[in-house]
C-alpha cells in the first residue's frame, strides 16, 4: 500500500472513530438527547412550573448546570434558576422568572419534527403561558438544535417566537430574566454570598469585561468557566443573535453561578445604584415600567446559541463562532 493511500486510510479510520452518534426520544418527563448512548440532556415539561434543560453533561461526563431540583442537605438560593430555561418576571403584570404559587406558569402542548441525523437533533414544541388563575396570557414555538462537536464539545442552539395570540403583550423593564443559565456550584466565583467556600469560577464577556464587572454590560456573548463536578475546567457560553431584540444584548450575570441574556432590562441595567435598589411598584411591575410590547396577533423571535467546551474560553475562537452563527436563521 502506498504512503497516500495509508494516510487516507488513516484518516478515514480517526474521523470514524471520532464520529459522534446523537439520538432522540420521548422520555416519561419530556424529551431525552444522548450522544452515543451517554445522557446529554433533557427537556423537561412534566411536573413543573416550566418547561427547562436538566441535566446538561459536558464534555468531561459531568454537568455543568446546577442541580434541579435540589438533592436534600444543600444549600439552594433562587429556587427558580432551573437548570436552562426562559422566563421574564412582568409579561402583563404576570411573574414568569419566579416559581411561586401566585406566579404564571408555562405548560407545553406538544413536540413535532423530532429528528436525529448524525451528530444532530433537533425538535420543536409549542407552549402556553398561563396566569396561575389559568388565564392565557401568549403563546410560543421553540425550535432546538443540538450537536456533538469534536473534543466532547456539546452545541445547542435556541429559537424562540412569542405569539400575542390572547391580544397584546407587554414585557417589564426588569433585570428578572430572560435566558437564563446557572451553572455547576463549582463553576461560581469564589466568594459569593450564597456559598462562598463552593465556587472557583469566572466570568468573560465578548467587550473583554470580566467576573463583577461584567454584570449589566452590554455584548454578543459571554462564557462562564471553571471547574466542572469532576474538576476539570470547562466553558459555558451563551450567545445573542444579531436578529434578536436589542443587540448586542445585556448580560444579567452573577457571581454566584446565574448568566442571562435580557433584552428587556435597560431601566436596571444602566440605573444608578440608588435607582436599582428601590425596586418595582406593583404599577411598574404590570404597565407603567414598559420594555417592549408584542402587538395582538403578532410575534416576537429570539435566538441563542449555547456552546459548551473544555477549557477556558478563547476570545478570537469564540468571535469566529459568533461570526458563524450570525449567519444562521
Amino acid at each position: 500500500m502506498n504512503r497516500s493511500l495509508v494516510v487516507l486510510v488513516l484518516g478515514v479510520i480517526s474521523a470514524a472513530a471520532q464520529a459522534q452518534n446523537v439520538s432522540i426520544r420521548p422520555s416519561e418527563r419530556g424529551m431525552l438527547i444522548e450522544v452515543d448512548g451517554a445522557l446529554f440532556t433533557e427537556y423537561v415539561v412534566r411536573d413543573t412550573q416550566r418547561p427547562y434543560f436538566y441535566p446538561v453533561i459536558g464534555p468531561n461526563a459531568a454537568g455543568v448546570t446546577r442541580e434541579y431540583p435540589t438533592p436534600g442537605g444543600v444549600k439552594f438560593d433562587h429556587v427558580h434558576h432551573s437548570s436552562i430555561w426562559f422566563g421574564h418576571d412582568g409579561m402583563n403584570g404576570v411573574n414568569f422568572w419566579g416559581v411561586s404559587a401566585g406566579a404564571g406558569r408555562v405548560e407545553n402542548t406538544g413536540f413535532s419534527e423530532v429528528k436525529a441525523e448524525g451528530n444532530t437533533a433537533s425538535f420543536s414544541a409549542k407552549s402556553r403561558w398561563l396566569t396561575a388563575g389559568g388565564e392565557l396570557v401568549l403563546e410560543d414555538e421553540r425550535h432546538f438544535v443540538l450537536k456533538a462537536l469534536p473534543g466532547g464539545a456539546r452545541q445547542m442552539d435556541v429559537r424562540l417566537t412569542f405569539v400575542a395570540s390572547a391580544g397584546e403583550v407587554r414585557f417589564r423593564d426588569t433585570k428578572e430574566g430572560a435566558m437564563g443559565i446557572r451553572v455547576a456550584r463549582s463553576m461560581a466565583m469564589a466568594g459569593h454570598k450564597f456559598a462562598p467556600e463552593e465556587g472557583r469560577g469566572h466570568i468573560l464577556t465578548s467587550a473583554g469585561k470580566r467576573d463583577g464587572l461584567a454584570w449589566g454590560t452590554r455584548g454578543t456573548w459571554t462564557s462562564y468557566f471553571g471547574p466542572d463536578p469532576s474538576g476539570e475546567t470547562v466553558s459555558v457560553t451563551m450567545m445573542d443573535h444579531p436578529l434578536n431584540l436589542n443587540h448586542p444584548t445585556w448580560w444579567h450575570v452573577r457571581d454566584y453561578g446565574l448568566f442571562a441574556a435580557n433584552p428587556f432590562g435597560r431601566s436596571d441595567f444602566e440605573a444608578t445604584g440608588e435607582a436599582l435598589n428601590q425596586g418595582p411598584t406593583a404599577g411598574e411591575r404590570g404597565v407603567s415600567k414598559v420594555s417592549h410590547t408584542i402587538a395582538g396577533g403578532t410575534s416576537l423571535t429570539q435566538r441563542y446559541r449555547i456552546l459548551i467546551e473544555k477549557g477556558e474560553p478563547a476570545s478570537a475562537k469564540l468571535d469566529a463562532v459568533f461570526e458563524a452563527y450570525s449567519a444562521t436563521r
